[in-house]
């Protein structure tokens, strides 16, 4: 398992995280990944791709620890990043642009002009079917990727920064400025609004139906979506949370939180008693202003996860409706915009991911 965060000092931080008696992080990498400082983070089965304000893409191979190449699609800062199963990737930018890259030969299959403003965030559902985009032109955007084309536009009041579907894709929410509004899928209307002193700047389901949500301030707090409430409020850090992320591991619930005080957090939700305060799992101190994160999960973690009888079905259910979304190429390929695959570059040569500056120096002193 292991841990990858962007920071504004052009760094991706990578940190191998070991369950045991208790949780260990040992740092596994640092990369000089992009020439700006990093803003979106993504991760599949094998690949880490990110974002930066250098409008660049870069892709990295998480089991051979090197770096895969570049993707140039873009005009303007990478906004956001998410990956659909194991073959295709979104991305969207201040362009106005959403690209579906494959991640097999990593060419940009289609480039669809969005928003008349900036993408500043998107969602796939759980079924590949349909994806959500908010931008600066105050506009909520539903795109049916089996037809390739806009499903449905919604105006705003105000621009919204981050939309996210719920798990079980029953529902998604809104974030603007401090503001969280859930929508209901099936009438495509505000059930429910979550507000909050500070501004939000990352937010997370943890089920169906509880939000992880943090903002400029050091704390987390735990909201039901069905009654509004605050079930759990603690303060992680000593300064604001930029990201957000959870998994489940062997029946154990772990958030991960990353800050601008250059910490790293790991905790152990007891969603049985999702009123007591998580514990500390671990911790590290990247010494960097933290911009974004994620989890990237190896083929044996997986495996473990996956070993029961209900895993093993979904899985498959999952496999059902990738096949369905591929064999439907007009979803996600347009062979009429020849633009996209000539402006892609992947880099020939490819560089190994750098040791820790701390084994470096070791090196070096011990040769001295």
């Amino acid at each position: 398992m292991e841990l990858v965060a962007g920071c504004y000092e052009q760094v991706l931080f990578g940190f191998a995280a070991r369950p045991a008696e208790s949780w260990t992080v040992v740092p596994d990498f640092t990369h000089h990944a992009h020439s700006a400082s990093l803003s979106a983070v993504a991760v599949n089965n094998r690949y880490v791709v990110t974002g930066s304000r250098d409008e660049t893409i870069q892709i990295y191979d998480m089991k051979k620890k090197i770096e895969h190449g570049a993707l140039l699609q873009h005009d303007g800062t990478i906004t956001c990043l998410e990956f659909y199963g194991t073959a295709h990737l979104l991305s969207g930018a201040e362009d106005g642009l959403i690209c579906i890259w494959n991640t097999k030969r990593w060419e940009c299959l289609k480039s669809i002009r969005a928003h008349k403003g900036h993408v500043t965030s998107l969602s796939i559902h759980p079924s590949g079917k349909l994806a959500l985009s908010v931008g600066t032109d105050k506009t909520l955007r539903t795109w049916n990727l089996v037809e390739g084309r806009s499903a449905f536009i919604k105006n705003l009041k105000q621009n919204a920064h981050i939309i996210k579907w719920s798990p079980d894709g029953e529902r998604y929410v809104t974030v603007v400025t401090n503001k969280v509004d859930i929508y209901k899928l099936d009438t495509a209307s505000i059930t429910g609004t979550i507000t909050t002193e500070k501004r939000i700047s990352s937010l997370r389901f943890i089920t169906d139906s509880i939000l992880a949500i943090a903002g400029d301030d050091e704390m987390i707090r735990f909201y039901s979506c069905d009654s509004q409430k605050c079930l759990c409020e603690f303060k992680a850090h000593e300064n604001r949370i930029k990201d957000i992320y959870s998994f489940e591991r062997e029946g154990q619930h772990v958030i991960v939180t990353a800050s601008s005080d250059g910490y790293i957090k790991m905790w152990n939700l007891n969603l049985n008693k999702i009123k007591d305060v998580p514990s500390l799992l671990c911790e590290v101190n990247t010494k960097a202003r933290l911009t974004c994160l994620a989890v990237w999960l190896d083929q044996a973690s997986e495996m473990k996860e996956n070993c029961d009888k209900d895993a093993t079905s979904s899985q498959a259910n999952e496999d059902e409706k990738l096949s369905i979304v591929r064999k439907k190429k007009v979803c996600w390929t347009d062979k009429s915009d020849k633009t996209a695959k000539r402006s892609r570059k992947i880099i020939p040569e490819k560089q190994k991911l750098e040791a820790p500056l701390q084994k470096k120096k070791k090196k070096q002193n011990s040769s001295t």
